[in-house]
């Protein structure tokens, strides 16, 4: 293992790894854009039929709390994720085929977009193992950092690379790029070796998976540092899918009055937002606590929409409201993000990881549609300015979920030892030595 102070960048595992993420990132962002494509372009689909794709992408997290269980009785996480890519890659490469025989139906998207949820569910499910293993505890936040860096690079440019070979090959055959950059990431994936200890109950009698599942579940309602992160990110995740991408676009068209040009524009601020938040993360983690930082992102992440809520004016202040309320989000996300996964890492004993990360999954992808809805019909009671300014407000409260907690006082994750806490007192896990 590395010594805490060696520079990630120096530890061919972790840079393979980084590599595979952020090529794999890359694809994702231009399947993105050619699935629905497809669906409306070659398929004709009507807008409730696209909405059920994008239903089918999130389903699978519904079963992460039975799957994670599952994958934390197997040892050889790496194994399974690599599996993973290669199930998705061939999944994807089944729409180009039937498009050359011009056999593509909106079935066999939707079978795609069901099996490619799947199998990102077992890769995410067998992930936190893995990554507690390649990283010491005291690069978390940096290794998640940088690869937060990859995916924030990956939305500013990914969408445009994704458009212009969608308009230059076809959706269906630019799904191909994403599908090589499966297989890339499952090739660079392969050879790292990381010392995985073999799973064991502790017990004579294996417990059953649903019984796994539960204690799974269990044990984060019963941790006090997850048990207020799942409370608090679930929260955000209600709210910000409350006021989700599709009624921020639809406010800044029809009650903003913005060009498409501009709507656009506004969107890739944001995404240059969160490459500075994860970029950041690490120096602001060092400078006001790792469970600060997380509370800054909770606040930081919803409440700006308000300010694009509340714009009026002329077209340059109502633009530039769009724009920095985009930018603000999207450091707020980051310095959630990275420095929440870095904390739950340090905190889940292992042999618990995937079935934890299975519960997190169901419970806070499952809130996700819920939120969608919920935003779709106050939008249509109450108006688009009033729902983006609650969900603006909704999501900051999820703040209260973590101040009667131990998480705004956790300073740092910097040793493998029990996590350093303000006033002295420690909290946490220790991890199994590596």
């Amino acid at each position: 293992m590395n010594s805490p102070r060696t520079s990630l960048w120096r530890d061919r595992r972790f840079v393979r790894f980084w590599a595979g993420q952020s090529v794999s990132q890359f694809g994702d962002r231009i399947s993105e854009l050619a699935l629905p494509l497809i669906a409306v372009t070659a398929l004709h689909a009507s807008a409730n039929q696209v909405a059920w794709l994008t239903a089918l992408v999130w389903a699978p997290n519904l079963l992460a709390i039975v799957l994670g269980a599952w994958v934390d009785h197997r040892t050889h996480k790496r194994r399974l994720m690599v599996l993973a890519d290669l199930t998705r890659a061939c999944v994807l490469l089944t729409l180009p085929a039937a498009y050359l025989l011009d056999a593509v139906t909106l079935g066999q998207l939707y079978a795609v977009a069901l099996l490619t949820g799947a199998a990102s569910v077992l890769f995410n499910t067998a992930y936190p193992p893995f990554f507690a293993r390649l990283v010491p505890r005291s690069s978390y936040v940096d290794a998640n950092s940088k690869l937060s860096a990859s995916r924030s690079v990956s939305h500013v440019a990914g969408p445009a690379v994704g458009g212009a070979l969608v308009q230059a090959l076809s959706a269906p055959v630019a799904v191909i790029v994403d599908a090589l950059s499966f297989l890339a990431s499952a090739a660079l994936l392969r050879p790292i070796r990381v010392d995985e200890p073999a799973a064991s109950t502790g017990r004579t009698a294996e417990p059953s998976l649903l019984h796994r599942a539960r204690e799974g579940l269990a044990f984060v309602v019963r941790h006090p540092v997850l048990r207020a992160s799942l409370g608090c990110a679930t929260t955000v995740n209600f709210f910000t899918f409350v006021s989700g991408t599709g009624l921020i676009v639809l406010f800044a068209d029809r009650v903003l009055a913005l060009s498409p040009g501009i709507i656009g524009l506004a969107l890739g601020i944001g995404s240059t937002g969160a490459l500075l938040g994860a970029v950041t993360a690490p120096r602001v983690s060092r400078w006001i606590g790792v469970g600060r930082s997380i509370a800054v992102g909770a606040v930081l992440f919803p409440a700006p929409i308000a300010i694009a809520a509340a714009a009026d004016g002329p077209t340059w202040a109502r633009a530039g409201a769009l724009g920095v309320a985009q930018f603000l989000s999207g450091i707020g996300v980051m310095l959630f993000d990275v420095n929440l996964n870095s904390l739950q890492t340090a905190v889940i004993p292992d042999g618990m990881r995937s079935r934890v990360a299975g519960a997190y999954s169901t419970v806070n992808y499952g809130i996700r549609p819920i939120g969608a809805v919920v935003g779709g019909a106050l939008a249509t009671s109450m108006g688009l300015r009033a729902t983006l300014i609650t969900a603006a407000v909704g999501g900051a409260l999820s703040l209260l979920w973590l101040l009667p907690s131990p998480i705004p006082r956790i300073r740092s994750l910097a040793s493998d030892a029990p996590l350093a806490i303000d006033g002295g007192t420690e909290t946490g896990s220790r991890p199994a030595p590596r």
